[in-house]
């Protein structure tokens, strides 16, 4: 099982600068949720950002270590006008 603290650190190896936030969605250690928040990302494309950590996690998504990555990098700006940016397709809530 995968766990919050070790996705933290996986990130921070590609986003030194980033705040993580991480939330394990299911309590599984397979789907997670990820706020990656950091100034190098501005000026950058969404797919820009997400690229280099996608790359890092591609082994383990195709391990089945990780399941889901909901995947959300932004600047500081945009997280401060952002509230929840959480999203399950498997939760029971609508």
């Amino acid at each position: 099982m995968v766990s919050t603290d070790w996705v933290t650190s996986q990130i921070l190896e590609v986003v030194p600068d980033a705040e993580v936030e991480v939330v394990d969605l299911n309590g599984t250690g397979d789907h997670f949720h990820v706020r990656v928040i950091s100034v190098s990302f501005d000026g950058m494309r969404p797919l820009q950002r997400q690229k280099p950590i996608l790359n890092l996690f591609k082994p383990h998504i195709s391990s089945g270590d990780v399941h889901a990555l909901d995947l959300k990098c932004m600047t500081p700006e945009q997280a401060s006008s952002t509230l929840d940016t959480a999203f399950d397709p498997h939760s029971e809530k609508k």
